[in-house]
């Protein structure tokens, strides 16, 4: 191979490669590490739901299940009332509009959360404004593995977005409200998809 050639696939790769670490999004504390808490917002994170009281875990409400990453997590509720618990962040950067995203988190349920143990779903949505929900970008089967289980979120954008929000919420096609949980660890950095 000629060192011109040679040259052109190096320089391809290192533009891929830069590429590839420029469009990485970051969350904020996205192993949700901190002091294990109940009723206590992780760092880097906000409330969007009335009622939203997330738990650092474990060590509360007799959920001693082990991290996946780290030392902590959050775990999320939904309730016989019809409330559930959402959380959100404000992005570092903007995702844009008709490019694909990709990223992983790890979900568990715990079948000791002081009666709060039925399976429930996790939603994701993405937003123009703090806490809104323009657009869903996933939406997990009911989560009844108490293991962790790794699963891939990847979506299209419709407008521009700068939120995103995770949602503790009721089973598909349940027509009552209950007490349910999901717990949730290392979520990935967002990254532009590879279209191959």
């Amino acid at each position: 191979m000629s060192s011109s050639i040679k040259l052109i696939l190096i320089n391809l790769l290192l533009f891929t490669f830069a590429g590839r670490v420029q469009s990485q999004i970051v969350l904020k504390n996205p192993s949700i590490e901190g002091e294990p808490q109940d009723a206590t917002m992780p760092i880097g994170w906000f409330g969007c739901a009335m009622g939203t009281t997330p738990d650092i875990l474990p060590g509360f409400w007799g959920v001693t299940t082990e991290p996946s990453e780290g030392d902590t997590y959050m775990g999320l509720i939904t309730r016989e009332d019809g409330t559930y618990e959402s959380v959100g962040q404000r992005l570092k950067e903007k995702l844009k509009k008709d490019f694909c995203y990709e990223f992983e988190l790890d979900l568990a349920r715990s079948s000791t959360y002081e009666g709060y143990n039925f399976p429930i779903r996790l939603k994701i949505y993405i937003g123009y404004k703090n806490c809104t929900k323009d657009q869903l970008i996933y939406a997990s089967p009911s989560i009844q593995h108490t293991e962790w289980k790794t699963y891939e979120v990847k979506f299209d954008v419709d407008q521009d977005a700068k939120y995103i929000i995770f949602e503790a919420f009721y089973g598909e096609g349940l027509m009552f409200s209950y007490k349910g949980n999901v717990i949730l660890d290392a979520i990935s950095p967002l990254h532009i998809c590879n279209r191959a």
